[in-house]
């Protein structure tokens, strides 16, 4: 007995997209904080991370008076396929930026401050200076604001750590590692064993050999 040929029905009218859920649209940036956080960071001569890396929540971060600034300058020393920020030689070293960091931070009037920076290859102790100096002026303005700086990975050198972790305390939320595997995990791995009253934590991409590889921790 021969089987029963099934018949598949083929639509061919046009489809029509499907809206996509409310999350997932970004809001064009506007609001009266928005445009205050710019004008804030134009007339300090500050960078962010958000502006730089082009990120598509900035207007709802910026709303809500919610920024990460960016030390060493707009011009990162690596070239990473997967982000935005401009890539190239960088200018010299603004030892001004941790001042006018601590004055934005106290005009916004955070309680909570997070710092990230360019990787900055060219320099001996990849900026951990900077990094150093932009904690200390934020506790010194504003005693008791939380600093979270989100760290290179200082190409593993642990003596930049340890300038990062001299000027950060109990009360900060970081330092987060990020950058290459395996120097990133070293500097993750310094932070969490030599300093115990410090919360650390890590997140790092490996895009070595075209796979992408996630990794994300945190020690207390």
């Amino acid at each position: 007995m021969s089987a029963t040929a099934q018949l598949i029905q083929i639509d061919l009218s046009p489809r029509v997209p499907k809206p996509k859920p409310e999350w997932l649209k970004a809001r064009a940036p506007m609001g009266e904080n928005y445009h205050e956080l710019k004008k804030l960071a134009r007339k300090l001569d500050l960078h962010t991370v958000c502006e730089s890396a082009q990120c598509p929540n900035i207007g709802e971060c910026w709303n809500h008076r919610t920024a990460t600034f960016m030390l060493l300058g707009d011009i990162c020393t690596r070239r990473c396929g997967f982000c935005a920020v401009p890539k190239g030689k960088p200018g010299p070293i603004d030892f001004d930026e941790p001042r006018r960091v601590a004055h934005a931070v106290a005009t916004l009037g955070l309680k909570h401050a997070v710092i990230t920076s360019v990787n900055r290859d060219d320099r001996a102790d990849g900026g951990a200076e900077l990094f150093a100096m932009v904690i200390r002026a934020i506790r010194a303005r504003i005693p008791g604001c939380g600093v979270e700086v989100l760290i290179p990975d200082f190409q593993g050198s642990h003596a930049s750590v340890e300038t990062v972790m001299e000027s950060q305390h109990r009360d900060g939320a970081a330092p987060l590692s990020r950058g290459a595997f395996g120097s990133a995990l070293s500097a993750h791995a310094q932070a969490a064993g030599e300093r115990e009253e410090i919360r650390s934590r890590h997140g790092v991409e490996d895009r070595s050999n075209g796979r992408h590889r996630r990794e994300h921790g945190r020690a207390t």
